[in-house]
């Protein structure tokens, strides 16, 4: 997580809080990605595959595509996770001046 945080970025918040919003920043581009991801998994023909179709499939599906974005934003992703982070930590910084 800590690479999602610029080297020049400095915080008077404690580690321990930026941890818990650069997970909660991983987790929201996880979420984006599963969304991106989804329609591309539901367009693919798998029935008529060696291994694919069925009730078992149209199940696991969602999983692995879910599994698929968490494994994507946990290796870089896009980058919106690290947008992400740096505008709670300001928001988080000037809610915590007032």
């Amino acid at each position: 997580m800590a690479a999602l945080l610029p080297a020049a970025l400095s915080t008077t918040l404690p580690p321990e809080q930026v941890a818990k919003l650069a997970k909660t920043a991983q987790d929201f581009e996880a979420t984006i990605l599963g969304e991106l991801l989804q329609p591309i998994f539901d367009t693919v023909d798998t029935a008529h595959g060696p291994f694919g179709g069925g009730d078992g499939e149209a199940q696991w599906k969602p999983m692995f595509v879910s599994e698929l974005a968490k494994g994507i934003a946990a290796n870089g992703g896009l980058g919106i996770a690290r947008d992400v982070l740096n505008q709670m930590i300001r928001m988080q910084e000037q809610q915590d001046a007032r």
